[in-house]
């Protein structure tokens, strides 16, 4: 027993925002791992005012389209809990893949504040992609070089000195 306590297991990412960008993925886990289109049924994915990325609350009869990254290990998740930070809380959740029609329990990171007067509307992917990610992944890529440091900054502070330094919103 005592020889696969040490073993790493390997976890199931449900992502739905900027994470189902090959770069920002790339640039937080040093690798694009396989991946699969899913769904996670009975939450809505939300705009957040004054935020390029989404927000995800239990919403019933509501589904969210995303991907599910599959073969994250151990110290892969520690990075993306560091990158979702305080804002998000990562809870286990049951998703259905849409190419194999099979559901599979995955973590997904899901808005902390169920109260937020600042979610609004329905975020829009493709509408980011053309907006948003040159200077998403530019930020990402100062958050993970930060991460890093003994002194680094939360993901919130980061992103927020970054968009906030003339960027417009």
């Amino acid at each position: 027993m005592a020889a696969t306590a040490n073993a790493s297991s390997l976890h199931n990412v449900f992502v739905y925002g900027t994470l189902m960008a090959d770069e920002v993925v790339r640039t937080i886990l040093k690798r694009v791992p396989p991946a699969s289109p899913a769904i996670l049924n009975d939450y809505h994915r939300f705009s957040i005012k004054g935020r390029v990325y989404p927000a995800i609350l239990p919403v019933e009869s509501k589904k969210v389209k995303g991907r599910v990254l599959l073969g994250i290990t151990d110290q892969e998740l520690d990075k993306l809990d560091s990158f979702e930070d305080v804002e998000y809380e990562r809870r286990t959740v049951e998703i259905s893949l849409l190419d194999k029609s099979e559901k599979l329990l995955a973590n997904a990171y899901v808005w902390s504040d169920k109260n937020d007067p600042n979610l609004y509307g329905e975020w829009d992917f493709e509408e980011w992609k053309r907006l948003h990610k040159k200077d998403f992944v530019t930020m990402t890529l100062g958050f993970m070089d930060d991460l890093e440091q003994p002194d680094s900054k939360t993901r919130v502070a980061t992103y927020e000195s970054y968009f906030h330094q003339g960027q417009s919103p």
